[in-house]
């Protein structure tokens, strides 16, 4: 959106985009926090209070399928008013659905446990959407840096709140409330501290900041972006590479992280335990994030692609191979699964960027989130079949195929210019 030329030479520029990191980092702490905290015990709910193990996929799924939702009106909301009201409202969302939750698991009504956890997705949306708001204003060369920078600030609130599970019960407890809505108590307090975060610190707002240095950027209505976000796509084989490299890993992990307490579950580990390596994976996830920015800078985005799903694929051997409880295979599985999930998203995610015009980023961006939400939804909503049915390790086989995808979307693409340079 602005040139990088423009961004060298405007030391102005150069501190807003400094202002915007930091804020940005600020949110993803507080909101990493919460949502993490309500994903660690979400299938323990349902196993524990209404008693189906069967149904223990559909919180995660409602949570996700809620972030693939509202990600295309976090997107219209950033095109018409800015980075700040889209995640602030996003954010306020998420808190106003872990309220939700806590309600429903106080009353023990399932239908209502959904639709929370659904707006609960308000949270990640925005999480999602601001590692996108970080590169509004950063030059090509630093892109998957600026990225990186707000995936790993996620990874403080994101480690902790797992481990919360067993202190916010305690503390949900004393008030009178059923301890496992504890953690979803604590999700609430602090999305809600993350959308204050945004609407006061995101001043002034990275994409109208954009917008008002060169680029055409109008408003549009919802449907218009989302209409914009596929054509530029579908135009564009890097953009087609960078989608399903972010669909296919975020669909990967959320599959398999979703059953992972069950299984552990079955084999008496406790909910301390499980917190504990749910929040092993978190950090696999986010900690190295800035090392996987750096090398898609230097290395490239497609070869950290192809990395992160050569490390998915270790990581569904070692879990899908590992005894149910706690094993030490189990734990290294959920690291290396969270390590290449940020593999091929921050590096997918810079890719995406890079293939398609300024102008249509947001538009992409929204349709990327909408599309990565759907599919990881779909994929935790049969996971608990799978596992009911089959097993653990059946799922994780499972989720070992559908890494074909990225590598497919990579060769195509490459036979295709072989083939007409052979012709020629």
């Amino acid at each position: 959106m602005v040139t990088d030329s423009a961004a060298a030479a405007d030391p102005t520029l150069h501190a807003v985009q400094q202002r915007t990191v930091r804020t940005l980092v600020a949110s993803q702490v507080a909101g990493g926090l919460g949502v993490s905290a309500a994903i660690a015990v979400g299938a323990v709910v349902v196993t524990e209070l209404f008693g189906r193990e069967d149904l223990s996929g559909l919180v995660q799924s409602s949570q996700v399928l809620g972030a693939a939702l509202l990600a295309m009106p976090a997107a219209a909301l950033a095109m018409t008013h800015g980075r700040r009201v889209g995640l602030g409202v996003a954010y306020a969302v998420g808190a106003a659905g872990a309220l939700l939750a806590v309600v429903a698991a106080q009353m023990q009504v399932f239908g209502l446990l959904l639709a929370g956890t659904a707006l609960l997705g308000g949270g990640t949306a925005a999480g999602l959407q601001a590692r996108y708001a970080a590169t509004d204003l950063a030059p090509a060369h630093s892109r998957g840096r600026a990225l990186s920078v707000v995936v790993w600030s996620t990874t403080v609130g994101a480690v902790v709140g797992p481990n919360l599970a067993g202190p916010s019960g305690r503390l949900a407890e004393t008030f009178g409330i059923e301890p496992l809505a504890g953690p979803f108590l604590v999700g609430a307090v602090v999305m809600g501290a993350g959308a204050l975060i945004v609407l006061a610190g995101l001043r002034p707002d990275p994409l109208l900041t954009a917008r008002g240095r060169g680029s055409t950027v109008a408003p549009v209505r919802r449907r218009g972006v989302l209409r914009a976000g596929w054509t530029a796509i579908a135009a564009s084989p890097p953009a087609v590479l960078g989608l399903v490299s972010v669909v296919v890993g975020h669909t990967v992990m959320v599959t398999v992280m979703v059953m992972t307490p069950v299984h552990m579950t079955h084999g008496g580990a406790s909910i301390s335990v499980i917190g504990f390596v749910i929040s092993v994976h978190v950090a696999g996830m986010y900690a190295l994030s800035p090392v996987m920015g750096w090398l898609a800078d230097r290395a490239g985005r497609i070869p950290v692609v192809l990395g992160g799903v050569l490390t998915l694929l270790a990581a569904v051997v070692l879990s899908g191979t590992a005894e149910e409880g706690h094993s030490p295979a189990l734990t290294a599985g959920l690291f290396l699964l969270g390590l290449g999930w940020s593999a091929c998203m921050v590096a997918g995610s810079t890719l995406l960027t890079d293939a398609v015009a300024p102008d249509d980023r947001p538009a992409v961006q929204g349709a990327s989130d909408l599309l990565m939400g759907l599919a990881a939804a779909g994929g935790g909503a049969l996971a608990g079949v799978v596992v009911g049915s089959f097993g653990y390790g059946v799922l994780n086989a499972a989720a070992a195929v559908l890494l074909a995808a990225p590598v497919v979307a990579t060769l195509v693409p490459a036979c295709r210019s072989l083939s007409n340079t052979r012709s020629v």
